[in-house]
């Protein structure tokens, strides 16, 4: 069931931005790049809005923010649903790669009505965000909390290290 909520401009704007990585980009631009950031739904419950400061730039690895998984857990409302892009970086036996992850985060403590338009909304955004290869619905912390469950949904068992950490 759609709901009629339009994605903003600045929205898909945020999503391009972050699924073009530019190989020529200077230091200034790559520390200004967006690493994760999540979306609500703006008052009016009509249009999907950034969430206002709720992003982890580049530039805040190492500076503000040193584990930038559990950063990004910790800006997730305990009580209220989301969508987020979180730009993982990790590693295979193989190789290192980069995937955005497309989250719906629907913790059961959300308002009911929360939850229906957030899951109502949910094409609406995904349709604006083409070419992700990863998508995970959330609904609690304790699927989040332990880095493990990211790495099943990036490659499983062949990922062997998640934003620098070891799984």
């Amino acid at each position: 069931m759609a709901s009629g909520v339009k994605v903003t401009d600045e929205v898909i704007a945020v999503f391009n931005d972050m699924k073009v990585r530019k190989a020529q980009a200077n230091e200034d631009e790559k520390r200004k790049r967006k690493k994760a950031i999540l979306f609500c739904m703006s008052k009016d419950l009509k249009n999907i809005v950034l969430d206002d400061g709720k992003e982890i730039l580049l530039g805040d690895l190492g500076a503000t923010v040193q584990d930038p998984y559990q950063h990004f857990v910790k800006m997730l409302p305990p009580d209220d649903c989301r969508y987020a892009l979180y730009d993982a970086t990790y590693e295979t036996k193989e190789t290192k790669k980069e995937d955005l992850v497309f989250i719906f985060w629907a913790p059961d403590s959300a308002p009911l009505k929360s939850k229906m338009i957030y899951a109502s909304s949910k094409d609406a955004i995904k349709r604006k965000f083409e070419g992700i290869k990863h998508e995970w619905q959330v609904n609690g912390l304790e699927d989040l909390k332990d880095r493990h469950t990211l790495a099943e949904k990036l490659g499983g068992s062949s990922v062997i290290s998640l934003e620098g950490s070891p799984i």
